[in-house]
């Protein structure tokens, strides 16, 4: 029996979470369920696993294939957050031109350094060879080459924090926030957002789509499609928002980056701004567990359980000449996602679904960042 059959990875992983989930403390400092958080992160890492749901794949395959389903995939995803985030902000802010923004809501700064920290954060994508939400479900796949790409991010996150008061001084202080429903209303900024959805999705179903040839197998032994992987981040997205706060990925990453720099006393004393700003928020951690921190777990163990009954756990390391490349693709995502608070999730999709411009901004410089990455790399 070879490694890759191994029924011991998904039990092990699968008894991780439940004995996880029973032992987990029921609330964070700010009162928010621990054992949702590791539900919703078991449930992302399932889809994103099973529809490889990876924002540099996707935004390959279109690049070398010109092959469309996986943007529609994003395309669905962002739509039916949208649509959800209306409607909990309809409910929560009736009146969005009040001045107040919504609670916890992902709406950042737009800024020159968070469009530079988003093109870095594309051009990481395409070195590294994922984004870093990908990069943790394929923990859960055995991609050795992950670990590598994460420490550099963690690297990366560090050097953000170094830059922070320099690039704050110089650009971040002006920075606006803006919240599309307080110049459009709830419904204006519904329609606007569907509309440009909408547009996308037209053009896109206008180009020629790949054969896709047909999997009688198990639903959880096969792919799924984009669209459907896509539509059920949505879902998991507005759950999780009503329930624990927005998705995102880097807020743990980022704040074991923060606490080890604090440590040692490479942490400047104050961090100009940084705490005042929406997005995945990074701390000096005071606790073993946080919302985001068992979020991660939930995604790499299900990702796992998912991985080995599909076939997909295949354990390898990376080859030697790839690990500079890892490492240098793991400090552009780090230092971007810190910079830009937040990734391709934080910020591209919960900041989108929240009626962030920020989010917009996101996609736009990421998509141009992996544009070159892909390049870069010799296509």
């Amino acid at each position: 029996m070879t490694l890759t059959s191994r029924p011991f990875v998904a039990i092990f992983a699968a008894l991780a979470l439940i004995v996880l989930y029973l032992n987990l403390p029921d609330r964070d400092a700010l009162g928010r369920s621990l054992p949702v958080s590791l539900l919703l992160g078991g449930a992302f890492g399932l889809v994103l696993q099973r529809s490889r749901f990876c924002f540099w794949c996707i935004s390959r395959d279109w690049f070398a294939d010109r092959d469309p389903r996986g943007l529609l995939g994003i395309l669905a995803a962002l739509a039916v957050g949208i649509i959800g985030y209306a409607a909990i902000f309809g409910v929560w802010l009736p009146n969005p031109a009040s001045g107040r923004l919504p609670p916890d809501a992902h709406i950042g700064p737009v800024s020159i350094t968070m469009i530079a920290g988003s093109f870095v954060f594309g051009i990481g994508m395409a070195l590294s060879g994922s984004c870093i939400s990908a990069h943790f479900y394929r923990l859960g796949e055995g991609a050795f080459g992950s670990v590598i790409a994460l420490l550099g991010a963690f690297i990366g996150f560090g050097l953000g924090f170094l830059s922070w008061n320099t690039l704050y001084v110089l650009d971040i202080y002006r920075a606006k926030v803006i919240w599309l429903p307080t110049y459009l209303g709830h419904g204006g900024a519904l329609l606007v957002s569907l509309g440009l959805l909408g547009v996308a999705a037209l053009w896109l179903l206008c180009q020629p789509m790949p054969a896709q040839p047909e999997d009688h197998r198990f639903v959880l032994a096969r792919r799924w499609p984009a669209v459907v992987g896509g539509i059920l981040v949505g879902w998991i997205a507005m759950i999780a928002y009503f329930r624990v706060g927005p998705l995102g990925v880097t807020a743990e990453l980022g704040s074991l980056a923060r606490t080890s720099a604090d440590a040692v006393g490479w942490l400047p004393q104050t961090l100009h701004g940084l705490d005042s700003f929406a997005g995945c928020a990074t701390v000096v951690k005071e606790a073993l567990f946080s919302r985001n921190g068992v979020f991660v777990i939930g995604m790499v163990l299900a990702s796992a359980v998912s991985a080995t009954l599909a076939g997909d756990w295949k354990p390898a390391p990376p080859a030697i000449r790839t690990l500079p490349r890892l490492f240098i693709g793991g400090l552009m995502l780090g230092w971007g996602a810190m910079v830009a608070l937040g990734c391709t999730v934080g910020v591209l999709l919960s900041g989108i679904m929240a009626g962030a411009l920020s989010g917009w901004v996101f996609l736009v410089a990421c998509f141009a960042g992996a544009w070159i990455g892909w390049h870069l790399r010799g296509k």
